[in-house]
């Protein structure tokens, strides 16, 4: 599998590093990556014990309960087993309830909107680049627009600040795509037709005290250049922040 992830993974000059104490997963720039984090690897923990259970099952069953040479008669033939029956349907019971109680509780923080966003992103995916539409304080900065590019590096980027609550809202009037920034351990799809007041269309994030620049893409597949519709998001301390407010200040409306 680690072969594989490599190998599919060695094109790309965009892959954010990965550790697998984070289950392979890049370090998280906002606040809603610990509980995703915190998700995946308690379902890869659980995976992985179900899995070591199951195979110890079936080599003591293959060792123990095969029929021997030496013996002429088959094995006591059993045609059901009433309390083991009951545990294999209890454990995955149990098992899927404790996965949709976090997926639903997680998925509601998730989703949740704040009141007052300190930054508001119009996100406009078209084939096959991106428009950042950044509103602070009432007023809307130039857009930034961009074109299909090789390199994340080359697209369009969008500034933020850290820790601040982001809310983007993602529109598109051609095809779906999906705005994905790997740092942020979530991805959204950006369908066409639906209406503005649509909740379907927004999230939010709260960035974390991590300046960067970090790598985003599309994520469904949406034309030709679909591989070459880049971006990147650089997360800013405080002083950049307002540097960079400053430089724009004469293009706000």
């Amino acid at each position: 599998m680690a072969l594989l992830l490599a190998t599919a993974t060695a094109c790309a000059n965009d892959v954010p590093e990965a550790d697998w104490s984070r289950g392979l997963l890049p370090e998280h720039v906002t606040e809603q990556g610990g509980p995703i984090q915190t998700l995946w690897n308690g379902a890869w923990i659980a995976a992985l014990a179900t899995g070591a259970v199951v195979i110890v099952l079936i080599v003591w069953a293959a060792i123990f309960h095969r029929k021997r040479k030496s013996q002429a008669d088959l094995p006591p033939q059993v045609r059901y087993n009433l309390p083991i029956e009951i545990l294999y349907t209890v454990i995955p019971l149990v098992m899927v309830s404790v996965f949709f109680f976090y997926t639903a509780r997680d998925s509601e923080y998730l989703t949740r909107m704040p009141k007052n966003p300190d930054v508001v992103v119009k996100v406009e995916a078209f084939q096959w680049s991106w428009r950042f539409t950044t509103t602070v304080g009432g007023k809307t900065l130039q857009p930034v627009a961009g074109l299909p590019v090789d390199d994340y590096k080359q697209g369009p980027q969008l500034v933020l600040p850290v820790n601040k609550t982001v809310e983007f809202d993602l529109s598109t009037d051609d095809v779906i795509h999906s705005f994905w920034v790997p740092a942020f351990l979530f991805k959204r799809d950006v369908i066409p037709g639906i209406p503005e007041d649509n909740p379907g269309r927004k999230f939010a994030i709260k960035t974390l005290d991590k300046p960067g620049v970090y790598a985003g893409r599309c994520a469904e597949l949406c034309g030709v250049d679909h591989s070459k519709m880049l971006f990147s998001v650089k997360l800013v301390n405080d002083t950049e922040w307002n540097q960079y407010l400053a430089t724009q200040a004469g293009s706000a409306q």
